[in-house]
């Protein structure tokens, strides 16, 4: 047997006791649960059912490296998608833009009609507040959609192109996983309201601002 090698031998309790010199005790128990994300419940239980100090090591302990690797890859895709919706804000930033010098003399007519200044910011703050609002919504559904049918989607994909995706072989899963997180797509459906609220002050108060003698001078 090389030392890379290794072997397994099953023994009762008892004859491995006397066989490693332990009387009565032994040096490690491993516990095994159907439940792993209450580890922390299933810890306090085993601390109270020992009833001295003891060392403990659970599986989030045992692959502490791969569940740093996760975080980090969760924090960089968190910051994709804070770019991705701050690219979308900016794209309704430059749509009402434009849509307030398209309509500078209608906005003109009103304002000489009696419309406040706040009664313009409304109508725009309206017009980007929906689009953002409609945007989400339909965002936040798609993505509901796929990530409850992803096992579908992926057979579905690999019957089309006629090739093995996410193979066994190498990822070593079953079928493809996908699980919400509540918290998570809460705080991007957040961020997302709030950035495409936001997008919308400056053009507001730019159609708001506009002179109607200025708009008007070469209608």
């Amino acid at each position: 047997m090389s030392e890379y090698d290794s072997a397994f031998v099953f023994m009762p309790l008892t004859e491995a006791q006397a066989y490693f010199n332990r009387s009565g005790d032994v040096t490690a128990i491993e516990v095994y649960t159907n439940n792993p994300d209450r580890i922390d419940d299933f810890r306090k239980a085993v601390t109270d059912a020992a009833a001295r100090p003891i060392y403990m090591v659970d599986w989030r302990q045992r692959n502490a490296t791969f569940f740093n690797a996760l975080q980090v890859e969760r924090n960089v895709m968190f910051l994709i998608l804070t770019l991705i919706v701050l690219v979308a804000a900016l794209n309704i930033v430059s749509g009402l833009i434009m849509l307030v010098k398209d309509k500078g003399s209608d906005i003109a007519i009103l304002r000489t009609m009696g419309a406040t200044q706040g009664a313009i910011m409304r109508v725009f703050l309206i017009t980007g507040a929906s689009i953002g609002v409609v945007g989400t919504v339909t965002g936040f559904l798609l993505g509901t959609i796929i990530c409850l049918n992803i096992e579908e989607i992926r057979r579905f994909l690999s019957w089309l192109t006629n090739t093995e995706l996410f193979s066994p072989e190498l990822y070593f899963l079953s079928q493809l996983p996908a699980d919400m997180n509540v918290k998570e797509t809460s705080a991007v459906v957040v961020m997302a309201l709030g950035l495409s609220l936001l997008a919308t002050l400056y053009p507001s108060w730019r159609a708001a601002r506009l002179d109607p003698v200025e708009a008007l001078r070469y209608e």
